[in-house]
């Protein structure tokens, strides 16, 4: 009986999916490329600190825990 009820949900489940997906899609715009070089510079910024905090956890273990 659970089995028909999840086959009949299925369709209408991807149907819903596409019908956001569509939505989303054309509510999307193209950043400018302004707009863009500030997401770059904002993402690279937060790579870098995650970057610098694992390398001096690193080193502090190295050194803690010989």
């Amino acid at each position: 009986m659970e089995e028909q009820e999840q086959l009949i949900e299925s369709p209408n489940r991807l149907k819903r999916f596409i019908k956001e997906t569509a939505r989303v899609l054309h509510i999307t715009k193209k950043p400018s490329r302004e707009e863009y070089f500030s997401i770059v510079k904002v993402t690279s910024l937060g790579a870098a600190i995650i970057g610098v905090i694992g390398f001096t956890l690193h080193i502090l273990k190295q050194l803690l825990f010989k």
